[in-house]
C-alpha cells in the first residue's frame, strides 16, 4: 500500500466536542493527545446485485469502534481474516472512509483533513508488491523517497543506512522482480519507513514470509520503536504469538467489533483462575446433538475441536480441575478416548475462544463484500 502527498493544505481547526465510549474509560471527548482515537466508528458496505427478498442488503464491516492509541505505543489488532483488522486500518490511513463515528489520527480528522495526515503516517501491507521489477532495489527506493518528497541527498542516506540495518545493502543492484518473498517485504519495509513518519500501519507485515524472514521483520519492527520512542506503530496480525512479542497493548476484534483491550499480560491474567486443557483424542464422529454435546458438560466454559485424519484436537476451558473427570466420561460414552491430555497456562488464543467461542483459525471473510481480514 503506498501513500504519496503532494500538495500543502491548510490544517482545520479541531473544536468539534462530540462524546463517545471508550474502551477503557467510558464516554469522554475527543483526545488530541493521543496519536490515534476512534469514536464509533462504523462501515457499511452496501451489496449490490441481490436477487432475493431474503438476502443482506448490506454488511456491517466495522461497528461503533472506539480506541484511543498513545503517542510511543506498539498496538496491536488481532483477529481472524475478516474481522474488520484491514478495514479499520484503512480508515486511519485515509484510504477509506467511515460511513459514521469519527476517527483522528494525530488530533486530525480522516475525512476533513486527510492531506495533511499523509504527511506524517505510512503504511506497509504484508503480501503486497510494490516497485517495479526492471528496476534495482536501491532505484525503487530513491523513486518512492522522491514521491515523499524527500531531497536527493537525504533520501541516499536513508536508504543507505535502512538497507544497512535489514541486511539488504547486499542485493541493492538486483532488480526487486528477482528478489525472494522475504527480501521483497524487507524492501517495502523500508520504502514504509524512509519518510520518517510519525505513525505507521503495518498490516499483516510477516503474512508468507517463512520463519526467518518473520522474525527479523519483527527484530527490525522492535528495534524501530526502541530508537524512535516517540513515535506509534499500528499492527494488525492474526498470529498470536506475535501479537504477544510485539505489542504493549493489543485489542480483539472479531465480526466488526472490539471486544477486549488491554495489555497481553493482562488479558491472559483474566482466565488464570479457569483450567485450560488439551486434549487429543479419538475421533468423535458426527456431530451430536446440542444436548450430547462437550458444551452441555456442567462446569464447561468454552470448547475449540479441530478435527484431524486420525483424531480430534479439543481445547477446553473448565470452570475447575475437576470438571476434566465429568469431560473424560462423556468422551468415553461418545465411544473416543484419549490420546493425550496436557494442562497449561493460558495464552491469547484461550482468551480469544473464551471471548468468540472459536478459534482464531476461523475465517470469517467469507461474508460478501468485504475487502479484508
Amino acid at each position: 500500500m503506498i501513500l504519496i502527498h503532494t500538495g500543502h493544505p491548510r490544517v482545520e481547526d479541531q473544536t468539534d466536542s462530540t462524546q463517545a465510549h471508550s474502551p477503557d474509560n467510558g464516554r469522554r471527548k475527543m483526545n488530541d493527545s493521543l496519536a490515534i482515537q476512534t469514536i464509533d466508528a462504523g462501515r457499511i458496505y452496501k451489496l449490490r446485485g441481490s436477487k432475493h427478498k431474503d438476502e443482506p442488503k448490506e454488511i456491517v464491516a466495522l461497528e461503533d469502534v472506539n480506541l484511543g492509541i498513545g503517542q510511543g505505543e506498539l498496538f496491536g489488532l488481532l483477529g481472524p481474516n475478516g474481522a474488520g483488522k484491514t478495514t479499520l486500518i484503512k480508515i486511519l490511513a485515509t484510504l477509506l472512509l467511515p460511513t459514521s463515528g469519527t476517527a483522528l489520527v494525530n488530533g486530525l480528522d480522516v475525512v476533513r483533513d486527510m492531506k495533511e495526515i499523509r504527511r506524517h503516517i505510512s503504511m506497509v501491507s504484508g503480501g503486497e508488491t510494490s516497485g517495479y521489477g526492471l528496476l534495482t532495489v536501491e532505484e525503487n527506493l530513491w523513486m518512492f523517497a522522491r514521491f515523499y518528497g524527500l531531497d536527493d541527498r537525504t533520501a541516499k542516506q536513508r536508504i543507505g543506512a535502512m538497507m544497512e540495518i535489514v541486511g539488504l545493502s547486499d542485493r541493492k543492484r538486483a532488480k526487486i522482480s528477482d528478489l525472494s518473498t522475504g527480501l521483497r517485504q524487507k524492501m517495502n519495509f523500508i520504502r514504509g519507513f524512509i519518510p520518517d513518519p510519525t505513525i505507521v500501519f503495518l498490516d499483516e507485515p510477516t503474512l508468507g514470509l517463512d520463519a526467518t524472514a518473520a522474525r527479523e521483520v519483527r527484530q527490525f519492527i522492535k528495534q524501530w520503536m526502541h530508537d524512535h520512542p516517540d513515535r506509534t506503530i499500528l499492527l494488525t496480525t492474526h498470529y498470536m504469538a506475535e501479537a504477544d512479542e510485539l505489542c504493549d497493548r493489543l485489542a480483539i476484534i472479531d465480526r466488526g467489533k472490539l471486544l477486549a483491550v488491554d495489555t497481553p499480560e493482562a488479558l491472559k491474567h483474566r482466565l488464570q483462575r479457569e483450567a485450560i486443557f488439551h486434549l487429543k483424542v479419538q475421533p468423535l464422529g458426527p456431530r451430536p446433538s446440542k444436548d450430547q454435546m462437550l458444551e452441555a458438560v456442567a462446569g464447561v466454559r468454552q470448547v475449540s475441536l479441530t478435527e484431524h485424519n486420525d483424531y480430534s484436537s479439543l481445547t477446553l476451558i473448565l470452570e475447575a480441575e475437576d470438571v476434566l473427570a465429568d469431560v473424560l466420561a462423556h468422551l468415553t460414552g461418545r465411544g473416543s478416548s484419549l490420546i493425550s491430555l496436557e494442562k497449561r497456562e493460558p495464552t491469547l488464543e484461550d482468551v480469544f475462544i473464551d471471548l468468540v467461542g472459536r478459534g482464531l483459525d476461523v475465517d470469517t471473510s467469507h461474508r460478501a463484500g468485504e475487502e479484508d481480514g
